[in-house]
């Protein structure tokens, strides 16, 4: 499969920080089009060659394939991507510049406890992290980062959460290989207060019409699961894992359509096996924002902007 190119722009990341909404509301732009999946980190090799058993299409396997993703692109509309990997991965911004040195990017920052307790939701839903509670898998972090990371689970690199909220080290990354008028970083908790100023700012650095008329999306909104067991016993029947969870699965997909399986599937995993998360222990979230504090005044410093104001970092 041939054609296309490499995308006009790129939404880098973080995750749990807007980008699946921004995605979802650029690809409703006449004058934009968005590789119809999200997350294709065709530039984050660390990831690439190992996708969990429910990514519900086939990842690139090479530049023509990637190329091929944007091949539905109408005469004059840009392209872009959206791989929240692309932030984390330290070969990102390389390989990016080495295919598009003019590509614009698109970063969203979180301040980063409230990223970080979001994040590890995420990570224990989707069976990256096999330790359900937040500050016991803060505590694994130097084992994990000297070798002791679970077996079982997807991309253990992921678990090292301190990585995450690099900041500046992330964005220097950016800034050696692209001139700064390329990147644009938005600041989630700016962009969930005002989320159409936000649009429109996106839509100005691209170069396109402000004032079209697009979708509203609240996507990927973070949940936490009701009983692990449940949780791992509904992720084995999704992807098939083990002889009898790969028996039900093929059972299943020879006599329900695939539209009424997803939907049966969300509506036992939102309603019966995940609720909203608890409010966040007040006391864990101080000690991150004070774990924290050089980095946010790292990136506040590159950014030349009051990050520590900003995100209350001067209370803790």
């Amino acid at each position: 499969m041939s054609g296309g190119r490499v995308p006009d722009f790129f939404i880098v990341g973080q995750p749990k920080s807007g980008t699946t909404a921004l995605w979802e509301i650029l690809s409703s732009h006449p004058q934009i089009f968005m590789s119809e999946e999200k997350e294709l980190w065709f530039f984050s090799p660390e990831l690439a060659s190992n996708a969990p058993p429910r990514k519900p299409f086939a990842l690139p396997r090479d530049l023509d394939h990637y190329r091929s993703q944007f091949a539905g692109a109408g005469t004059g509309q840009i392209t872009g991507e959206a791989s929240t990997t692309y932030l984390w991965s330290p070969s990102s911004a390389r390989l990016i510049a080495a295919e598009r040195p003019d590509a614009k990017i698109v970063a969203v920052l979180r301040e980063p406890a409230s990223f970080i307790r979001s994040l590890h939701l995420q990570y224990v839903e989707s069976n990256i992290e096999t330790e359900p509670d937040l500050a016991r898998a803060l505590a694994l972090e130097d084992e994990r980062r000297a070798g002791a990371l679970p077996s079982g689970t997807y991309w253990p690199q992921l678990l090292l959460y301190s990585d995450h909220v690099r900041y500046a080290e992330q964005l220097r990354r950016y800034f050696e290989v692209f001139p700064r008028e390329q990147v644009l970083v938005l600041i989630y908790e700016e962009l969930r207060a005002d989320n159409a100023a936000g649009v429109r700012e996106v839509l100005g650095f691209l170069g396109v019409e402000q004032d079209a008329e697009l979708v509203d999306s609240k996507a990927n909104q973070s949940v936490v699961p009701r009983s692990m067991r449940a949780h791992r016993a509904l992720e084995a029947l999704t992807t098939g894992r083990g002889p009898a969870a790969a028996s039900a699965k093929r059972a299943i997909t020879a006599i329900v359509p695939r539209g009424a399986r997803a939907r049966a599937l969300e509506t036992v995993r939102s309603r019966a096996l995940y609720r909203a998360p608890q409010d966040a222990d007040a006391e864990l979230m101080a000690s991150l924002r004070r774990r924290w504090r050089g980095e946010v005044q790292a990136a506040g410093d590159l950014l030349e902007r009051d990050l520590i104001k900003l995100w209350g970092y001067d209370e803790s």
